[in-house]
């Protein structure tokens, strides 16, 4: 699903579609020009590249917004072997933007990794690829030969001296492979599973060597920074919320897809970029960072901005920018049934409290929406949560816990109205009118 729209577009500026994404297409639109710049015009100092990032403040694309100057400083700088990996194991339900990403524009990756492994003193890079995006894998690799061709990667980068090379790594499909070290596990040939932290992957990553991650878009983001300038960068978005970022925008919306706007833009613009609610019925709530970030109902998200700290006051987070569109016709109910039964399914099982909290949880919730619920299930889910948040080795108890605690928190009167009528509020004929929407919100669908 390519960018249907976009305003003061720049990461997404003179996308092409499946025609641009080749490297001649990249270089006619200023592509490589950061690279060249910091290696062979200015020859920035890493240190440099690093104080520019952190003016930019460009901020983690990938869910937790963590700045990304500030992470790549964590990086020893005398360990003689360091790793970059970028985390393409897009599989948050809701989000479809990284993809975008490789199919349209996978030279800014390569180009945003190069300057990251300049940056940190990486040796090598690692793109860890969605095991569902085959052909987005065989698309990246086509784009790694032609920069190797170029001289863009291997020993000797455009005469510099240094010397860095990219390669495609395959996931199969795990959603706990998006966590940081399970996703490193995963390289390394293990069963995708988080390991204990510390040590954190900047003192023992890859192969147990300092190495830095990031998200696809916060990668392709890097080139931009320095064609305009990390303050220019800053200024396009909003103080502490630098730049602009891809939304995946799904569920009631009449054209579903991404779009590219500055952070602090009010999401009352983003609805109306994206056409509008379907069938011109009212908003009820939207999730706005993907399946695991609470629930923000109408009357308080039509006064948020899209950025970081606006969706944080909100009492949710911006995460991937996943913005799940939900209208009258949701039961809230059954949406969070089925957000319980995804994080019960993808549990790696390796902490007691995930392994058997979320599928209690789920249990819980089934019953309700199945007529079998009880006045005190309610409470039950909340301490159940507040026993599984918090007590895991990754955040994916917490991914879990979220949904609810924000259902409960906003829409309660719903769930009471399930367990006291063993129906839902929503009548079933209304319901009906949406149907669609539960399966194609969980598959991570733009139409």
């Amino acid at each position: 699903m390519a960018i249907i729209d976009a305003i003061n577009a720049t990461l997404t500026a003179g996308w092409k579609g499946d025609a641009g994404w080749n490297l001649k297409e990249y270089e006619a639109r200023g592509g490589y020009q950061s690279l060249k710049r910091i290696l062979t015009g200015d020859k920035l100092t890493p240190d440099q590249v690093i104080a520019e990032v952190k003016l930019s403040v460009l901020r983690g694309r990938g869910g937790a917004g963590f700045p990304t100057g500030l992470k790549w400083s964590f990086m020893p700088k005398a360990a003689p072997v360091k790793y970059l990996v970028c985390n393409t194991d897009e599989g948050e339900p809701g989000t479809f933007k990284d993809r975008d990403l490789l199919a349209y524009d996978p030279h800014s990756v390569i180009e945003g990794m190069i300057i990251a492994g300049y940056a940190v003193g990486a040796v090598a890079g690692y793109n860890y690829i969605h095991g569902e995006i085959f052909e987005l894998y065989e698309r990246f690799e086509a784009a790694l030969a032609e920069a190797r061709a170029a001289g863009y990667l291997g020993q000797n980068i455009l005469g510099s001296g240094f010397n860095f090379d990219l390669f495609a790594h395959h996931g199969w499909g795990a959603y706990i492979c998006g966590e940081e070290s399970a996703l490193l596990e995963s390289i390394e040939g293990k069963k995708g599973q988080p390991r204990y932290k510390p040590p954190f992957p900047a003192s023992v990553g890859l192969y147990g060597k300092p190495t830095t991650i990031n998200n696809t878009e916060t990668f392709a983001a890097v080139p931009l920074v320095f064609r305009m300038g990390g303050q220019a960068y800053l200024e396009l978005g909003k103080p502490n919320n630098g730049g602009s970022k891809l939304f995946s925008v799904s569920g009631h919306v009449n054209k579903p897809g991404n779009y590219e706007v500055p952070l602090g833009t009010p999401f009352a613009k983003l609805l109306e970029m994206a056409g509008g609610m379907r069938n011109g019925r009212k908003l009820k709530g939207v999730i706005p960072g993907g399946s695991s970030s609470p629930v923000i109902p109408a009357d308080m998200i039509m006064d948020c901005t899209m950025d970081y700290d606006s969706i944080a006051k909100a009492g949710s987070m911006l995460g991937s920018g996943a913005v799940i569109v939900m209208d009258e016709t949701v039961c809230m109910v059954q949406a969070l049934e089925r957000l319980s039964w995804f994080y019960y399914e993808e549990s790696c099982g390796q902490c007691t409290p995930c392994r058997e909290g979320t599928g209690w949880l789920y249990k819980i919730i089934h019953r309700i929406e199945h007529g079998e619920g009880r006045p005190e299930d309610l409470d039950l889910l909340l301490e159940l949560g507040g026993n599984i948040a918090g007590r895991t080795i990754c955040a994916l108890g917490d991914a879990a816990v979220m949904p609810i605690q924000g259902m409960l928190k906003h829409f309660r009167s719903e769930f009471e109205y399930h367990i006291e009528h063993k129906k839902c509020l929503v009548p079933r004929e209304v319901q009906k009118a949406g149907s669609t929407f539960h399966t194609r919100m969980m598959a991570g669908a733009a139409c």
